[in-house]
């Protein structure tokens, strides 16, 4: 029997995703989460074979859960549900360690092979997906750029992102300026959906 772990933060869905998981003879799942910090806990707890992860939660990202879950588990196989398929945010998740990540309209089937996979060790990543992140290329982004840009991603005036990031005011223009050149973006508003949208921030 594969034992398997549930987080989402939508009841509904993870409900679902639990009554079709339990159709299968052999995956039971031994404990749901609607938080990060919820399924940290709750893996520690039961120690499952595969934790299957919502990508976006309230706390902790899906792919920070899997992160954590590869240190103190190394025996769990994590996999990320999401209708968040962005090519950035499928690197991350397989650079930390994920070892299945596939979309929300994936069927019932598809998701218990994949989680059948994971326990074996092998990955499963969504073709679609895998397609768009290889075309896609990696971020131009250094890593300060792109928290400069994430802390402007709710459209706050230059003073009240230096406060956030620690810098002043002249130095988050320049990245500004320089990511926007970067995504060939006219504006940073512009840089920050284009940025999100491939999943580098």
């Amino acid at each position: 029997m594969i034992r398997v772990l549930l987080a989402d933060d939508e009841n509904l869905i993870r409900s679902a995703l639990a009554q079709m998981l339990d159709l299968e003879d052999d995956l039971e799942v031994v404990a749901q989460a609607a938080t990060g910090a919820e399924a940290l806990a709750a893996a520690l707890a039961t120690r499952p074979d595969v934790a299957v992860l919502d990508l976006q939660m309230p706390d902790l990202d899906g792919i920070e859960v899997a992160a954590a879950i590869g240190r103190d588990l190394p025996g769990c196989g994590c996999l990320i549900v999401t209708s968040h398929g962005r090519p950035g945010y499928l690197k991350r998740a397989l650079a930390d360690g994920v070892r299945g990540f596939l979309p929300k309209t994936a069927s019932a089937a598809t998701l218990a092979q994949a989680v059948r996979l994971v326990h074996a060790g092998g990955r499963h990543v969504d073709p679609e997906l895998a397609a768009e992140a290889i075309a896609a290329g990696d971020s131009p982004l250094t890593p300060r750029e792109a928290d400069v840009l994430e802390a402007a991603g709710d459209g706050a005036p230059v003073d009240e992102i230096a406060r956030r990031v620690h810098l002043s005011a002249g130095t988050v223009r320049n990245y500004l300026s320089s990511v926007s050149a970067k995504l060939g973006t006219g504006n940073r508003h512009e840089a920050v959906a284009t940025a999100r949208r491939m999943g580098w921030i």
